[in-house]
């Protein structure tokens, strides 16, 4: 197992976790989800090639061929899975949208799986059934059985999108410099929001329940953004993408204990046993993982 890999994607699932706690007050004093998303992203953007231009400048530098990929990971990883959860979760209810969402482990397994032929014990297998079904529980998805078709579509691109931000940051991490690739990847996320929803036009003066709502989108951009992404994308460096992808379903439930914590709202016994089910299936794919071995195809006998 490794411990720095493990650490960093814990980190990750913890700030990325916060997000829902700052934002939700914005919203809720009429900061439109997009503008929320593209002030968190514009302002973390600023913030990462900042420290990266001061600390490691050689980072920011690239060939033509690697455009590909951070614009991939900028429009997919930083652009489309919030979006496309801010869409799903105004049609369905929020613990559905999260289910849709974090369905990525499953995609990110059957991708390494099937396309990069390595072959998953069984017990990763059975620890993403889990997960799943703990994320299942503390959503209450049974609450709400009649669902909006967009709504669903919506989810399931944002699991896609999920995934091909494991996927993308993976194989980024291991070619280049985490903090460069991270840096743009950001940027290009920053200027594509800022052309849909400038962040300079919104109301970012009002008051919120937890503070001013400006004050509120430096902390979403800092510890929720530039600190969950680095941490995410670091510690691709250190476990394979499907590890870090169930390790990232902690995010629903440190959201949802930090609500009850801060925002009152209420947290049950079912929802706290979905959360032991949850870790408990992340906790054997993350041991699981360790053991996967390449897929060895028969060589053909001559004759």
């Amino acid at each position: 197992m490794n411990t720095r890999g493990l650490s960093l994607a814990l980190l990750s699932s913890l700030t990325f976790g916060v997000s829902g706690v700052l934002a939700k007050p914005v919203m809720a004093a009429g900061v439109t989800p997009t503008q929320v998303t593209s002030a968190r992203i514009g302002i973390a953007a600023v913030l990462l090639v900042a420290f990266v231009a001061l600390v490691r400048p050689r980072a920011l530098r690239f060939a033509r061929g690697d455009w590909g990929l951070l614009v991939g990971y900028g429009l997919f990883g930083v652009i489309g899975a919030p979006l496309l959860f801010f869409v799903s979760a105004a049609r369905v209810p929020v613990g559905i949208a999260m289910l849709l969402e974090f369905t990525a482990p499953v995609l990110v397994a059957l991708w390494v799986r099937f396309v990069r032929g390595t072959r998953l014990s069984g017990a990763v297998w059975w620890g993403i059934g889990v997960a799943l079904l703990g994320l299942a529980v503390v959503g209450e998805v049974w609450q709400s059985p009649r669902l909006d078709t967009v709504g669903v579509l919506a989810g399931l691109g944002s699991a896609v999108c999920t995934a091909a931000y494991y996927l993308l940051g993976e194989r980024a991490a291991g070619r280049h410099d985490p903090f460069g690739v991270l840096a743009v990847g950001m940027v290009v996320g920053a200027v594509v929001l800022a052309v849909i929803s400038p962040p300079w036009l919104a109301p970012v003066g009002r008051d919120t329940e937890l503070g001013p709502a400006w004050l509120l989108l430096v902390g979403l951009a800092f510890v929720a953004t530039a600190v969950a992404y680095l941490a995410g994308i670091v510690s691709l460096r250190h476990l394979p993408s499907s590890a870090a992808s169930v390790i990232g379903l902690l995010e629903p439930v440190v959201a949802t204990v930090l609500a009850w914590w801060l925002l009152g709202e209420a947290l049950g016994v079912v929802q706290v046993v979905g959360a032991v089910v949850l870790l408990g299936g992340a906790a054997v794919v993350q041991v699981a993982s360790s053991r996967t071995v390449p897929v060895v195809e028969p060589v053909p006998t001559p004759g």
